[in-house]
């Protein structure tokens, strides 16, 4: 954990130092977004280990998130001609940029039924109705790749104001989950709460920016994170030790509208 943090502060470090602009202006800007944010079906194996009782317990675990509202920051520039770190670019470079980008939301996991099996000393019984249900979160920071085209062209912004964008990149997903299982005759109660996992993840966004000033500009944008983290748990089944792993597979989408401050 405290390797992924420091490789965390490492990136983000030389993310600064290649947006900050030293001795010429770039076309820097800094924006605030806000939208929806949804994931696709997160079903996965999970099993539970129960060794004091001589039982493993196996199930296909539904994973269906709640919607959640997502919030978050950019912080970019694009590489024009006027030149930044002192460096005077081509022309083309004016097409091509990079951003910060830091979001956050809820990723609670609906209260859902699935079935199980439980295996002990090579016999097996079957559970129907198992629920399961969990809080959690995900905060993602993406260092993103972007390249842009200008359309409606004008003295005032002389690129284009509408500013259609994709952007890629890889990003550190800093995320949670606090279960709550029960099946068959009791329920799994964990000892060690919500647990975190961070994981190197992927981020591709596809947005449109509209200068609606010289130096103000509206974006709307949809945005996609893959991660695949894995959560560890110790408990309790009907007062037996017992282990629980969960190692979903996140494909995260949201949809954002943002304004930002060019400079």
């Amino acid at each position: 954990m405290r390797k992924s943090y420091a490789l965390a502060g490492i990136m983000i470090l030389a993310a600064v130092l290649l947006v900050l602009p030293v001795g010429a202006k770039a076309e820097m800007y800094v924006e605030a977004y806000l939208g929806g944010s949804f994931a696709d079906d997160l079903s996965d194996r999970t099993t539970i280990n129960w060794p004091a009782a001589g039982a493993t317990i196996t199930g296909r675990l539904p994973g269906v998130a709640q919607p959640a509202v997502i919030g978050g920051l950019k912080l970019g520039t694009w590489f024009v001609k006027e030149g930044f770190l002192g460096y005077n670019y081509p022309d083309w470079m004016k097409y091509l940029g990079f951003y910060l980008d830091f979001s956050y939301h809820r990723l609670d996991l609906k209260n859902q039924n699935f079935n199980t099996n439980i295996n002990a000393g090579g016999a097996s019984a079957f559970f129907a109705s198992t629920d399961f249900k969990s809080e959690g979160t995900a905060a993602t920071l993406a260092f993103m790749f972007a390249a842009r085209y200008g359309f409606l062209p004008d003295s005032e912004v002389p690129f284009g104001r509408l500013q259609p964008y994709v952007a890629v990149g890889p990003a550190i997903l800093f995320s949670s989950q606090q279960p709550t299982i029960s099946f068959g005759p009791g329920v799994f109660k964990v000892d060690n709460g919500s647990q975190s996992s961070t994981d190197i993840a992927l981020a591709v966004d596809a947005g449109i920016r509209y200068m609606a000033l010289k130096n103000v500009s509206i974006d709307a944008s949809f945005k996609y994170r893959w991660a695949n983290p894995s959560y560890s748990y110790s408990g309790s089944l009907l007062g037996i030790p017992a282990d629980y792993n969960y190692q979903p597979t996140y494909n995260l989408f949201s949809f954002q509208l943002g304004a930002a401050y060019h400079f």
